[in-house]
């Protein structure tokens, strides 16, 4: 068995009596000590040593503990690190004033060496059992956002189908969902949903759609037919207030013909083997909300070489810019006349990065297909 690191605490006090008899007491009962008597030293060893826990004295000449504590909370480095204050102030309002920049605990000169010892203990073994559930909460997420992303189909298992794809969730339970239905060797279903919410709740429903496209996207049934019958189900599965608006895309490449069954859905984006980009606007009700519910339903001829993109809202609408799908998917047009000569694989990622390259960041999940005839 190696040797374990031992735990480590900054002690940070302008008064060289205090800093030694702390770092004598703790020493000796195992614990790695780093020193500073001012605010800037006590912060730049904060971030390169990233110490369990931090023992800080307020009132000291320039930077005093409430000017560090604040630069330390406002460091991604080192705002996680648990802040003990040393005071020689009895003032409730400068402990209350600690407390709200996020101190834990506070210590009062003259301090015992056997208190110091007590209070480092006490905290460190808080710390330890919340890292150790935030550890095991991000766990079980990670867990659920690979089931999730399992569950989505891969271009290489499906050579046939002609798609390229590009899937970003912004939080452990996307709210985005996509599946691809091989029908038979020559038609190919192309589902695109986004879920209303992104709770856990979202990824377990996910498996179900999957389940009920398997089932009902099949040469027995229209393209319309099958949506009616996945909604009617929804209708009776889905918690109250959760709904899908999703696009279908069932393409038959004997016949050269494509229905679009949109429910609640931005528009498709044609790009055409010759000529402009342009939207196939279809309007309907969302899914999981209505019994009764009536879907746009558009067919059209297609030709070998014409790509479609399908993708989900959060690609096009900005709550910052006050954008929604209805009046961004038009301005994009520009957008995919860049890439037509991108090849259907790669055309996702492509329009991903020429909207939001490096510089912004998208405020929603967002999934992407680009399917080729």
């Amino acid at each position: 068995m190696g040797n374990k690191q031992p735990y480590t605490v900054l002690v940070v006090d302008d008064n060289l009596l205090n800093l030694r008899l702390i770092e004598k007491s703790l020493s000796k009962e195992g614990y790695q000590i780093f020193s500073a008597d001012n605010g800037p030293d006590a912060r730049a060893i904060a971030a390169k040593e990233n110490p369990d826990l931090i023992l800080l004295d307020i009132e000291m000449p320039g930077e005093n503990g409430f000017d560090v504590i604040k630069k330390l909370k406002d460091n991604s480095q080192t705002n996680a690190i648990p802040v003990i204050f040393l005071t020689g102030v009895s003032e409730v309002d400068s402990k209350l004033k600690g407390f709200e920049l996020g101190a834990v605990d506070y210590i009062t000169k003259p301090f015992h060496p056997l208190e110091v010892l007590a209070r480092v203990r006490i905290h460190l073994k808080l710390s330890i059992a919340t890292n150790s559930l935030i550890q095991d909460q991000a766990s079980k997420l990670r867990q659920v956002t690979e089931a999730q992303v399992s569950m989505l189909p891969s271009p290489g298992d499906n050579p046939g189908a002609l798609f390229g794809v590009y899937y970003k969730a912004l939080e452990e339970a996307g709210g985005d969902f996509y599946d691809i239905l091989n029908i038979s060797e020559k038609i190919t279903g192309y589902f695109v949903a986004d879920f209303s919410g992104h709770d856990i709740k979202i990824s377990y429903m996910t498996s179900s759609v999957k389940a009920l496209l398997a089932q009902n996207c099949t040469p027995v049934y229209s393209p319309a037919e099958s949506m009616k019958m996945i909604n009617d189900v929804l209708v009776e599965i889905l918690p109250d207030g959760k709904y899908l608006t999703a696009c279908y895309m069932h393409i038959n490449r004997i016949t050269k013909k494509m229905t679009i069954i949109n429910a609640g859905h931005p528009p498709v984006v044609c790009q055409p083997q010759d000529g402009e980009p342009y939207l196939i606007k279809t309007q309907g009700d969302v899914l999981g909300m209505f019994k009764d519910a009536h879907f746009g339903t558009q067919s059209i001829n297609v030709s070998m070489g014409d790509k479609f993109f399908v993708y989900s809202d959060g690609l096009v609408e900005s709550a910052q810019n006050k954008i929604t799908w209805v009046s961004g998917a038009d301005s994009l047009l520009p957008v995919y006349k860049k890439i037509a000569e991108v090849p259907y694989d790669k055309a996702p990622a492509q329009l991903v990065n020429n909207l939001f390259g490096d510089d912004s960041f998208p405020e929603d999940d967002i999934v992407v297909l680009c399917v080729k005839v």
